[in-house]
């Protein structure tokens, strides 16, 4: 209720392993309730195309039809309030956190993205002749280069407490930002790359310059990669590191921006070839050239979520930032300043602003985070653990009065055991826990304090987990306080 998250809970012996909740048809109740969530979406002007299972046991998705930016984050927002207050009316609670139960799939949002004239052309769409692919690929790869030049910004752009938890997990991109293009693509570019230009071509007549026939099927061979954060998936860009809690606007505004001043860059650097007296095709695809090579780095076909994948950034140079307060530093360095300020979107002020903001925010999340922790240990899982203890006690006793030989109660004497190894643990946890929380809530400065509960306070949050999981296994059930994940996951 306080976290939108389960901070303790032993996984289910049955979760998604089986993948039957993904390969299987909607439940009624659920079905019932998409319905009529899809119908109070309509009367508010948001068409849903998608309905179905997501691979999470209870796991369900919907998509709202692509629209104007502006609109569709508008929408988006009014979406989430929306299948709150119909679930409630079916008896159901939504939950929009990024990893409400740990060892089972997250949510997430894949933001799909591309530019379109106000004709209605989309810019990201391949064409089939090489003068029209110049087009396209002005915008193709002034996009992939702007990602390589603000990959830390993006990074920032989706930073949260809750997506901490989903980003390099099996169902989520990794905290390092790359770019996937789809075999075809990615060979299209590394060919033009190598490819000489010819300047003596007839601009007018079947020219060259270097560019491949890009392949019409792109639409159907592209979009198979689910492990990377920035795909191209046929005529759009999709953002899929985007949490499923977030306001999508943090993220589109950052995209929007690093995009247009990226692509302001380049018609300065085509300019100036025009300038020195080159034709304005040879000036577009020797610029083009150039940012395929500089950005290389950042693309990537493989599996994201690969350890190897993790070296191999390394090796590029590709920042891999996986917890929130680092991750924002972004917000402030010079790079972000001169890109925002120069584009007219935020100040410096205001960006120091967003950035003090986001960190309180994570900090005071972790506080109560951490706050719950102790609460519940203390008040009850260590009464829950040291009454079903005291009736093995009990049960000892009378077995001992009895007369009954040792061998008779030797596994009630193990577990009597394993209850106080777990309970000293976990004390011993929570006592160092609030000791560091101490520590943090007396530092003033905004940075220090967020990374002081994520690198000292959160430390000691998966100890304690482990413990009580593992006592949840020990104490009978209906010693228990705590819904289980098999209730919470699988009772309809």
């Amino acid at each position: 209720m306080m976290t939108g998250r389960t901070l303790f809970g032993h996984m289910s012996a049955k979760g998604q392993q089986l993948e039957d909740h993904y390969f299987g048809s909607i439940p009624e109740r659920v079905l019932t309730y998409m319905i009529d969530f899809e119908t109070e979406a309509i009367k508010l002007g948001i068409p849903l195309k998608t309905r179905h299972n997501e691979v999470a046991p209870n796991q369900f998705e919907c998509a709202p039809i692509y629209e104007e930016i502006n609109l569709a984050i508008d929408h988006n927002q009014l979406l989430m309030d929306l299948m709150d207050k119909i679930a409630r009316k079916h008896g159901f609670k939504v939950l929009l956190h990024e990893k409400p139960y740990a060892g089972v799939n997250g949510s997430g949002k894949h933001n799909n993205w591309s530019i379109i004239t106000n004709t209605g052309k989309n810019l990201l769409a391949p064409s089939k002749t090489p003068k029209n692919n110049l087009m396209f690929l002005t915008f193709f790869v002034n996009t992939i280069k702007a990602v390589y030049e603000h990959a830390d910004l993006l990074r920032a752009s989706i930073a949260s407490i809750n997506n901490d938890h989903r980003l390099g997990a099996n169902e989520a991109p990794p905290a390092i930002i790359s770019v996937f293009l789809g075999s075809q693509l990615d060979e299209v570019l590394n060919e033009i790359e190598t490819s000489k230009i010819n300047k003596k071509a007839d601009t007018n007549n079947a020219m060259w310059l270097g560019i491949p026939k890009i392949p019409q099927i792109l639409l159907d061979n592209t979009d198979r990669n689910r492990t990377s954060p920035f795909a191209f998936t046929g005529n759009k860009f999709e953002f899929r590191a985007v949490g499923s809690s977030a306001n999508s606007s943090a993220a589109m505004t950052v995209l929007n921006t690093i995009v247009a001043a990226q692509l302001t860059a380049f018609k300065k650097e085509v300019d100036a070839l025009i300038e020195k007296g080159e034709k304005k095709d040879i000036a577009l695809i020797t610029v083009i050239k150039k940012y395929i090579k500089e950005s290389k780095s950042i693309r990537f076909e493989g599996n994201g979520y690969s350890t190897d994948w993790e070296k191999e950034a390394l090796k590029r140079g590709l920042s891999n930032i996986k917890t929130t307060p680092k991750a924002l530093d972004a917000y402030v360095s010079k790079k972000t300043a001169d890109v925002f300020v120069q584009n007219g979107v935020f100040n410096e002020r205001e960006l120091h602003a967003r950035h003090d903001i986001m960190l309180e925010n994570y900090m005071k999340k972790m506080q109560i985070e951490s706050r719950i922790v102790g609460e519940l240990v203390t008040s009850t899982i260590i009464p829950a653990a040291v009454a079903y203890q005291n009736t093995l006690i009990e049960n000892v006793k009378g077995l001992k009065d009895l007369g009954m030989p040792k061998i008779t109660f030797e596994g009630q004497l193990s577990l009597i055991k394993q209850i106080s190894e777990h309970l000293l643990a976990i004390k011993t946890s929570v006592d160092g826990m609030i000791e560091e929380r101490k520590k943090a809530n007396i530092i003033t400065d905004a940075r220090k304090i967020a990374i002081a509960y994520d690198e000292k306070v959160k430390s000691y949050f998966e100890p304690i987990r482990y413990h009580v999981d593992k006592l949840e296994l020990i104490i009978g059930d209906g010693f228990w306080p705590l819904p289980k994940f098999r209730e919470l996951l699988f009772i309809k």
